[in-house]
């Protein structure tokens, strides 16, 4: 039978599926986002005479995590897509519905157009990993906010506050204690992580933030390919000869890998050999310091990529090179 594609499109609590078939002729169906709701879906298909199937939604934090594991161990093919290049394809289709059944339509023909590259689940120790490093992230984020407060507050409140930052602040350490704990209990995990940080600007955060968010380096052919993934290569903007845009980051991949590279490079231009001599090439030819600090950002994923591929630490005599690629 020819294959099929599945458009999901992935709730909290549901999720909406559009089937497309040899007919052409979209079917729909809406489950729960529950291990039932998976069961029933695999009936369906089934119903629906469904053998070879290829299965697309977008990358929406972890409210589709189960149901593209579930899907793999029944052996399907399974995409886990940027939410941008939906976007931009409903924009190539001029669409002006916005709903969860069209999303649904939409992300199935994505998928048997462009032919997305298949997802392949973390293992469980990148799994736990990135679990730990996303809640290590949200809980600086929420102690953030309450320092704000703080700040600010009125004084019947100010206790209260201050009371919430050190429960904050105990969790934190406690997290981070974890991913260490985490890191050092599996040899691969520890051997790739004391190899980022060999690295000058990367410590043991921004070492586990790579390691969890990028899982298998073998998967990218070359380190552009993991630094677009990032979203670190340059969008250039030129049309006819009259043209000539400023270029920027592209910023069409994993947000927070970017995020988690801003102040590492900061540092690594002042403390990394390499990345020093490139920001003075950089300035040299009128840089501005916001493109200096992406390309500091990008090279900082070609040298991660660099030391993991040949499993060997960071040298600068090797690293620095004649002419900079990585010039914007």
């Amino acid at each position: 039978m020819p294959i099929a594609y599945l458009g999901i499109d992935i709730a909290k609590r549901t999720f909406d599926v559009a089937l497309l078939t040899q007919d052409g002729k979209p079917k729909h169906k809406s489950f729960a986002n529950t291990k039932d709701g998976f069961e029933q879906l695999s009936i369906w298909l089934r119903q629906n005479f469904v053998t070879d199937l290829h299965a697309c939604q977008e990358a929406t934090g972890t409210y589709g995590d189960a149901l593209a594991r579930f899907l793999v161990a029944a052996g399907h093919r399974v995409s886990v897509v940027n939410p941008s290049a939906i976007r931009a394809f409903a924009r190539t289709e001029l669409s002006r519905t916005k709903t969860d059944k069209a999303d649904a339509v939409r992300i199935a023909r994505f998928c048997q157009m462009h032919q997305p590259a298949v997802w392949t689940p973390p293992t469980e120790e990148i799994a736990i990993l990135q679990a730990l490093v996303r809640r290590l992230e949200a809980l600086r984020q929420m102690h953030l906010m309450e320092k704000q407060r703080q700040e600010g507050a009125p004084a019947p409140i100010h206790a209260s506050v201050t009371a919430v930052l050190s429960v904050l602040a105990e969790q934190i350490a406690q997290v981070e204690q974890q991913i260490r704990d985490h890191v050092d209990r599996h040899p691969d995990l520890r051997d790739q992580s004391d190899l980022l940080q060999s690295i000058p600007g990367i410590g043991p955060a921004t070492a586990a933030t790579l390691l969890c968010e990028l899982g298998d380096w073998s998967r990218f052919a070359s380190a552009r390919s993991a630094a677009a993934y990032v979203g670190l290569v340059p969008r250039v903007h030129e049309s006819g000869t009259s043209v000539r845009g400023r270029s920027s980051l592209c910023k069409i991949g994993n947000g927070r890998l970017r995020k988690a590279l801003y102040f590492p490079a900061m540092n690594a231009v002042r403390f990394n050999p390499v990345l020093k001599a490139m920001a003075q090439r950089l300035t040299a030819l009128g840089k501005s310091k916001m493109a200096i600090l992406g390309a500091a950002m990008r090279r900082l994923v070609h040298l991660a990529f660099g030391v993991l591929k040949s499993r060997k630490p960071f040298d600068p005599r090797i690293a620095l090179p004649q002419g900079d690629p990585t010039i914007a």
